[in-house]
């Protein structure tokens, strides 16, 4: 048996993409079986969103697809970053700044970006939709889905199951 491995998905405001990253994520382990190996949540860099739903936009165009957003917007919290084993930014600048919040670099290794786990888009940020048209919130979902079968094969192979 092993210990419980927690996944924090990270964006700006934690109502489009990080949210989709934890809902995507959680039905990908599910689908699986997986899911009493897992702790997933999300959280966004800034508190502006904290204790609303997901998007509504993100929240529909999910659905389609059989999926569920149920978390409400957090912000990141320094207890976090002990707590998870990975935190996975969902662009370059989230990244830099979950990497400054870690003032002392101890946390540095847990945090990942989320196409590093991705074949066909390894290294590009998943852009915010909030602005855009539903093409960018279907854009999102894609490049989460992708990138969630990577992420999970990775966290398989490091921790053998």
């Amino acid at each position: 048996m092993i210990n419980m491995i927690n996944v924090l998905f990270v964006c700006m405001g934690n109502i489009c993409r990080s949210p989709s990253g934890e809902a995507v994520f959680k039905a990908l382990v599910k689908s699986l079986g997986l899911e009493d190996k897992f702790y997933i949540d999300s959280a966004g860099t800034i508190g502006y969103h904290e204790g609303e739903p997901a998007d509504s936009r993100m929240q529909k165009h999910a659905a389609k697809r059989g999926i569920q957003l149920t978390s409400r917007s957090r912000p990141i919290k320094n207890s976090d970053f002990e707590k998870f084993d990975y935190i996975v930014a969902m662009d370059r600048n989230n990244y830099k700044n979950i990497n400054s919040m870690d003032k002392n670099g101890l946390y540095s290794n847990k945090i990942i970006m989320m196409t590093d786990f991705s074949k066909k888009h390894y290294g590009e940020d998943v852009p915010d939709p909030y602005y855009g048209g539903s093409d960018g919130f279907e854009l999102v979902l894609d490049l989460i889905q992708e990138s969630s079968e990577g992420l999970l094969e990775e966290i398989r192979r490091q921790h053998e199951f």
